[in-house]
């Protein structure tokens, strides 16, 4: 069978039928070009990748391009680690040598293996490095580990001395070697006066923290210890500040000439600078303190707002123009008095230890930049430089230190003696401030770069490891006045009566002196700041409830051991019922000896001392251990002179051996 279609001609079916021929015949070329070109491409490639070795997935593979700065900077932090544990295994020498000489040497070893196999070290040294991520650490270690009460005792000698000092020096200093650069014979014609002066204000930035571990192990006095402590929390925030000053003179000096308004105006802001900083800290510290009032079901993240909000401080006041680091060592220093009761015992110590990894890890990786700086082709020697800038640290050093403790004795109860004012001129080691701000000089202000870079490590390595390592047998050859710092309950609560008394006599003598000014204080912080910014539901003290629960104790263990059978006593009826009923369960004594761990004792410690790389151990179970022998040591006494018991009954020598009896009768 067939099957036909017939379609009847018409002419718009001529028409249908020529557009879809057009259109096969385009889409047919279409193809072709695309398949040529695909081609072409395809050929191309291969052409390539035939002059190319060919690509396979390989088992193992090196980069290290892409992890050398991190894994170096790993390694130096590591390295320096362990030379930390070689050198605390001997326990003397770290009372001994400062241990910025062991970072040094750690640090020129590296140096010297860099330089002898050719190698680049990390760029772990720039502006922003070091002025946003290094420096604040280090500053807020020592801010928030200070001792509040000897500082503000020696306030103002401490700024007398950490201000006037730090400016005496630095000009002396740079106007000194700006005369020696005048000499035609030594080849420095090129160094003009702005570069002497901020060559000074660095080289000046003193960082006496090295020598602090040695002269606690001496145990000097404590206004000489915070005379020296208070210098390196403040000269650091004080030569910055100068360092940055000068720069901008010496910026505007390229292009115009500086009149005497703009030095004017200098001046002024070096005191805006500083006092504006230590607003912003001390307004972040109360933030801190405020919210964490509200931290108590969250105290993980307590810690994390104690380094945010110092950290913020620093980075506000920097945003302004302000000084950082007198902006965070307020922020701690506020924080250490409001925060610290507001977190929890674990947030304490998690912030303890890390603010103190923090600053070591911060310092270490300046001083062995430091010590791979000394080692290299990067130096430029000058003796007369180098030789005249070490004599003029030393020189104006020393008429600083004695100048300005000899006005600041005239108002002194105890003035500084000669010796305390030697250890003080001795102890000006120069550290990582000054390298740091050294090596951060714009190479296209200061062409010889180079020669005050060596000069300062020059001044440094003398300072260090001269000056670092002898003055212990310095302070006991001079035979400094020394200290105890171990001050009983009684000295601690007969120093606060004093206070009060000294207070009042101000008050009424009509003498306005910082006893007064300390009183008032804490009549306006007890009456608003701390009800702002202190929890209201703090746990309270319970010594005089934890005082009963001991003297009952300690009376049934002396009685089981059989001390108190050969006075001869009897116990009243409810006395001995008590006694029988209601014995002390195991959980009873462990909260008892909590208890005396966190209330009872930590007065002993009035003033802690510092160490820079270490945490003094915890001591507590230590001290009330001793409480618990001396108080059973004084009721033995008593008992053997015929004194009253604890409960205040009167001994008698009736129904001794009864007592005895059922006391050794009475089941565990």
């Amino acid at each position: 069978m067939g099957f036909q279609l017939r379609v009847p001609f018409r002419p718009w079916n001529w028409l249908l039928l020529l557009v879809a021929l057009k259109c096969s015949r385009a889409s047919s070329d279409l193809n072709e070009s695309t398949n040529s070109s695909a081609q072409h491409d395809l050929n191309v490639r291969f052409a390539a990748a035939s002059f190319e070795p060919a690509e396979t997935i390989s088992v193992f593979s090196l980069d290290y391009d892409y992890v050398q700065i991190p894994y170096e900077v790993t390694l130096w932090i590591l390295l320096a680690s362990l030379a930390k544990i070689g050198f605390h295994l001997h326990p003397r020498l770290p009372g001994l040598v400062p241990e910025s000489c062991l970072l040094i040497a750690v640090g020129a070893l590296v140096g010297a293996i860099i330089f002898g196999t050719d190698h680049k070290s990390p760029p772990v040294m720039d502006s922003s490095i070091y002025f946003l991520y290094l420096l604040p650490p280090i500053v807020l270690e020592g801010g928030y580990f200070m001792p509040t009460r000897p500082f503000f005792e020696n306030v103002g000698s401490i700024l007398w001395w950490s201000g006037l000092g730090a400016l005496i020096s630095a000009f002396g200093v740079g106007l000194s070697l700006h005369l020696v650069c005048r000499v035609p014979a030594f080849g420095l014609g090129d160094v003009t006066l702005l570069q002497s002066l901020l060559f000074g204000s660095l080289v000046s930035a003193v960082d006496p923290v090295a020598v602090l571990a040695v002269l606690e192990e001496a145990r000097v006095n404590e206004p000489l210890y915070m005379m020296i402590f208070g210098e390196a929390l403040l000269n650091d925030g004080i030569s910055v500040v100068l360092y940055n000053i000068l720069i901008a003179f010496t910026k505007m000096h390229k292009f115009e000439d500086i009149e005497p308004v703009d030095i004017l105006a200098g001046c002024a802001r070096f005191v805006v600078v500083g006092v504006g900083g230590v607003f912003f800290g001390v307004v972040f510290g109360f933030i801190s303190a405020f919210i964490t009032r509200f931290t108590e079901n969250i105290s993980a993240i307590e810690p994390l707002i104690v380094f945010m909000f110092s950290y913020l401080s620093y980075l506000v006041a920097e945003t302004l123009y302000l000084s950082g680091i007198l902006a965070i060592t307020a922020c701690a220093v506020t924080m250490k008095k409001y925060v610290e009761e507001n977190v929890s015992q674990k947030s304490y110590t998690t912030i303890k230890y890390f603010m103190k990894m923090l600053s070591s890890v911060s310092e270490t990786l300046i001083f062995i930049f430091m010590g791979v700086s000394t080692v290299g082709k990067n130096h430029e020697w000058n003796w007369a430089f180098v030789c005249f800038t070490l004599a003029f640290c030393q020189i104006w050093r020393a008429i600083s230190v004695f100048a300005l403790f000899y006005v600041s004795n005239q108002f002194r109860t105890f003035p500084f003696s000669i010796k305390d004012q030697c250890i003080i001129f001795y102890s000006g080691v120069r550290g990582a401030g000054s390298f740091s701000l050294a090596f951060l000089l714009p190479l296209s202000l200061f062409p010889r770069k180079k020669m005050f870079v060596t000069a300062t490590l020059v001044v440094i390595y003398f300072t260090v490891f001269i000056q670092g390592i002898t003055i212990g047998p310095l302070v006991r050859y001079l035979d400094v006045r020394k200290t105890n710092k171990k001050e009983s309950i009684n000295e601690e609560l007969h120093t606060r009566l004093m206070d009060h008394l000294k207070a009042g006599i101000e008050d009424v003598c009509g003498q306005w002196s910082h006893y007064q000014v300390r009183d008032k204080f804490k009549k306006f912080d007890h009456k608003y700041l701390r009800k702002i910014l202190i929890r209201k539901n703090l746990p309270k003290s319970s010594i005089v409830s934890l005082y009963k629960k001991l003297e009952v104790k300690q009376a049934i263990e002396m009685a089981e051991t059989g001390v108190l059978s050969s006075a001869g006593f009897s116990v009243p009826r409810p006395a001995q019922r008590i006694q029988e009923t209601k014995r002390l369960s195991p959980e009873d004594v462990k909260s008892m000896r909590d208890i005396l761990t966190h209330n009872m004792y930590q007065v002993r410690q009035r003033t802690l001392s510092y160490n820079k790389y270490n945490l003094k151990p915890q001591t507590s179970e230590k001290q009330a251990k001793e409480i618990l022998i001396r108080r059973q040591n004084t009721l033995r006494a008593s008992v053997r002179k015929g004194h009253s018991l604890p409960w205040g009954k009167p001994v008698r020598g009736g129904r001794t051996h009864y007592l005895a009896t059922t006391l050794r009768r009475r089941p565990a």
